[in-house]
């Protein structure tokens, strides 16, 4: 029992990329930053509970109840002291903010007072233009932080941010939780599209959305569709990275949230190791985040609902996973920065894979979501410290499902 269990957890661990050794908490305490360094400010909603015992975490991976905000900027090291699509974790707090991220500002706000810095910071936002990105599973709420701010700071999006965080236990092995906690979030989200979309100040809205997050922002955007009718004009882009989506609930999701909606891209991989996971967890159901866009039925049915599909399969990757192919690629985001400066709008959808990446990055409508997407990192490669030291013992208690799912994960490791 003991060797199967060990043989197990080597090839689980295998495939899902141990690599790094666990990461710091306590990293949202405040402190000094660096001359050349870059500040990202972005504004937080979350149905996360607080974490008041903890400092420097603000917000655990258990559920809240309603809402809350905060207000958080985040020092990026200069230009020369990091790699475009990495996030430069500090190995130790406080942090080396001359070569890591570290936290410059990290404020829990009440309702009122994140009303109040939006529409300051909105009137100063080029095109009064909103970026609101939902992570993705295993993601703990400084991670989303960061890799928000990594985002916009790479992409050089045009935006005002705002990061819609829901209970993420950051936990490998917490798949189902993360999951209903997804599901738990939704309504929070609309209400947070429907408050921007509410806002005079406000003119254009981006939708970034990785992995089970997806799920998150397509069901917030169906209930706003079914609830009005159709979905509000401000809302220009949705982008959807690596989307950890069943084909089927995806297309009755588009159905619903009908014909009058915004451009909808979707990024893919077939190689994607962690959707392969996840076909397994949901019993052989195809991912839409790793279809084949020029098969049938998906070539059909995307060119009828009016979706563009970037295919990156093709795309080499750092990550083992392909998970994370967006941020594993300096180029690409260098390409999209290009294309964001020059103008250029979508043209024929069978163009080069470089061509079509910085295509989507201006789009007709808005240029700010596809740029952030390229830029999404793979929480789900990110085995922490706290996990690994106890993934043995939990796998004893997780039942026969999650079993035969890390079985087969170990499968697609060979």
């Amino acid at each position: 029992m003991v060797g199967a269990r060990a043989v197990l957890v080597s090839a689980s661990l295998g495939l899902l990329l141990a690599g790094c050794g666990g990461r710091p908490t306590g990293v949202l305490v405040p402190q000094p930053t660096v001359e050349g360094a870059h500040t990202v400010e972005m504004l937080v909603a979350t149905t996360r509970a607080p974490e008041p015992s903890a400092p420097g975490v603000l917000f655990s991976g258990e559920r809240g109840r309603g809402m809350r905000f905060a207000d958080i900027a985040v020092s990026i090291p200069p230009d020369g002291a990091r790699r475009i699509g990495e996030v430069q974790w500090p190995q130790r707090t406080p942090a080396d903010p001359a070569r890591e991220f570290a936290t410059v500002r990290a404020d829990v706000l009440e309702p009122r007072v994140t009303m109040a810095r939006f529409d300051a910071r909105i009137r100063r936002t080029t095109d009064r233009r909103v970026l609101v990105f939902v992570h993705g599973y295993n993601t703990r709420f400084e991670e989303a932080v960061y890799r928000f701010a990594q985002i916009i700071h790479d992409s050089r999006a045009p935006a005002l941010p705002v990061l819609f965080t829901w209970p993420s236990r950051g936990r490998l092995i917490a798949y189902g939780y993360d999951r209903e906690s997804a599901g738990y979030s939704r309504d929070a989200l609309e209400s947070v599209l429907q408050t921007l979309v509410d806002d005079r100040d406000v003119r254009e809205i981006a939708v970034l959305a990785h992995s089970m997050g997806n799920w998150t922002a397509l069901e917030a955007l169906r209930q706003m569709a079914i609830r009005k009718g159709k979905l509000s004009p401000k809302i220009k882009d949705v982008m959807l990275a690596a989307p950890d989506v069943d084909v089927d609930v995806f297309r009755r999701q588009i159905a619903e949230i009908g014909d009058s909606r915004p451009p909808f891209t979707l990024f893919v991989s077939r190689d994607d190791e962690a959707l392969a996971v996840s076909r397994r967890v949901w019993g052989d159901r195809t991912r839409l985040g790793a279809i084949d866009p020029d098969v049938e039925p998906h070539r059909t049915e995307l060119e009828r609902e009016k979706i563009i599909a970037v295919d990156l399969t093709d795309q080499r990757s750092s990550d083992t996973l392909n998970h994370s192919k967006f941020a594993a690629s300096p180029a690409v985001v260098q390409a999209i920065g290009r294309r964001l400066a020059s103008g250029q709008t979508l043209t024929d959808g069978r163009a080069s894979l470089g061509e079509k990446v910085g295509q989507v990055a201006v789009g007709a409508a808005s240029t700010v979501g596809s740029a952030a997407g390229l830029a999404v990192s793979a929480p789900f490669a990110v085995i922490d410290g706290r996990t690994r030291e106890s993934l043995a013992d939990q796998f004893d208690a997780v039942g026969d499902n999650l079993g035969a799912t890390m079985r087969s994960a170990g499968d697609v490791a060979r």
